[in-house]
């Protein structure tokens, strides 16, 4: 039993001590209250002890309050590796690269919302495609679905997909440089071309929001968030077919990289490759395509949300306010510079259901369907305790095949209505594989995460209207 090796340091934090097992290399660390230490299973505690014995692993690697067992690392987990002696993984970025998020808000109140959501929720369905394997409005030729995973976001406001004061509310400006093409497979590339602008399924939302509680005035004012009962709008998904392709081709190159220089592994899940040989770099090139193409994805739909809005509410989305509050990325690779031992080093950080948490930083941590999401602000301490990192969600409590056996669609989406929430899904399994209580309370997460100092509370909304894939 793993768990029960877990020493705590205080009410917020707990070690793995790398003397629990001779293979480790450095201590793991679990950011979470003592109801999201109880619930966690031990499967991944485990899976982050694994983590902990791979070459060049930088200390400490950490499991979020979010985390849940995973692929290979924990959903919700972070691991950082040194630039020159360590390694670079497929696993341990995850399969839907740049899954992640975009925050919009409007200065639209709940009173003038309310009343329109039966029919706005629909036109909403109506505008975005969604559901598995569904294929979006736009029609890329090859060529072109070149220039959007070296491009991005920019590539997008060329095209009339949003506005050039989106960028700067996206990490990295909406677009990864050194994003390599040629690197991809044409799988990857056939399956990317039909779902660019399609929302997907899985945990993937769209949510009309109101917020109910502002902490930080200041903050939110700055993101443009100046009322309760505001409403704001909160798109999550990834990189579809695409991102999940250049996943599954690089974990098997990954595999015969872990032969080919000998390297040992806890778990077969956990392949990589050194992080400056040409497996990890290739890698590298084409999950930047991946990133630019979820990126890319997020912002044809959020025009598409503008342009909903502008025919229910006969007004123009600029006058509406409908700006990108931020646009931030989970499920990632990123060579960053950190203080580690008093000594500035680059690092490889693998973000994985986690999120930048810079300081000042705008981090948007959505809840289960039914239940709150919080914007909050990334912090000083982040840096310093979890390489600039925050939980991305609520994080699942229950598996998708145990809420399918617990939960009937219908009736979740009688429960939602109850609430006051109007929600629309492709099918009732959808609604039933996401109900909220398959995932973990998400004010013990914000608890976790805000106790620990390393993302503070700004927003709380609540769902008025949910679309699921």
């Amino acid at each position: 039993m793993y768990k029960e090796k877990l020493k705590k340091i205080n009410d917020y934090e707990w070690i793995l001590p790398k003397t629990v097992r001779k293979e480790m290399k450095v201590d793991g660390k679990l950011i979470a209250n003592k109801a999201i230490y109880d619930a966690m299973d031990d499967g991944a505690i485990q899976q982050l002890s694994n983590v902990c014995c791979l070459p060049g692993v930088i200390e400490p690697v950490i499991a979020l309050p979010d985390a849940h067992f995973g692929y290979g690392l924990p959903m919700g987990a972070v691991a950082a590796f040194d630039a020159e002696q360590g390694v670079i993984s497929s696993g341990l970025c995850g399969f839907d690269i740049n899954c992640g998020i975009n925050s919009i808000r409007t200065n639209l109140t709940y009173n003038e919302v309310k009343d329109k959501l039966k029919e706005l929720v629909p036109a909403l369905f109506n505008a975005v495609p969604c559901g598995v394997g569904s294929k979006g409005k736009l029609r890329l030729q090859s060529n072109e679905l070149d220039e959007v995973l070296v491009n991005g976001c920019e590539w997008a406001v060329e095209k009339g997909y949003g506005v050039k004061e989106d960028l700067k509310h996206i990490e990295e400006n909406g677009k990864m440089d050194g994003a390599d093409p040629s690197k991809v497979s044409d799988l990857a590339k056939k399956r990317g071309c039909p779902q660019l602008g399609t929302l997907g399924a899985g945990n993937h939302f769209l949510e009309i929001q109101k917020v109910s509680d502002i902490y930080d005035e200041e903050k939110a004012k700055e993101m443009g968030i100046k009322d309760k009962d505001q409403v704001l709008i909160m798109l999550h998904c990834g990189s579809r077919g695409f991102g999940h392709q250049v996943a599954s081709d690089y974990l098997k190159i990954q595999e015969k990289a872990v032969q080919k220089y000998n390297i040992w592994l806890p778990d077969r899940q956990l392949a990589c490759a050194p992080a400056n040989s040409q497996e990890g770099q290739d890698y590298f090139a084409a999950m930047k395509c991946a990133v630019n193409y979820s990126f890319t994805n997020r912002l044809v739909m959020t025009q598409w949300i503008r342009e909903t809005f502008e025919k229910v509410f006969g007004k123009s989305w600029e006058s509406m306010d409908m700006h990108t509050v931020y646009g931030i990325c989970h499920n990632v690779v990123k060579l960053e510079e950190h203080t580690v031992n008093g000594e500035k080093k680059k690092l490889f950080v693998h973000r994985k259901g986690a999120t930048r948490s810079f300081p000042g930083q705008p981090v948007l941590l959505a809840g289960s369907m039914g239940t709150a999401s919080y914007i909050l602000k990334g912090t000083d301490i982040a840096m310093q305790k979890s390489f600039g990192s925050s939980a991305h969600g609520a994080g699942r409590a229950m598996s998708r095949h145990g809420a399918l056996r617990q939960f009937r669609g219908n009736e979740i989406q009688r429960e939602l209505a109850e609430k006051g929430i109007v929600s629309k899904a492709t099918s009732p399994k959808s609604l039933a594989e996401e109900a909220p209580k398959a995932y973990k309370d998400v004010e013990s997460v914000i608890d976790s995460v805000h106790g620990s100092g390393i993302s503070l509370k700004v927003v709380r909304m609540e769902p008025i209207g949910v679309m699921k894939g």
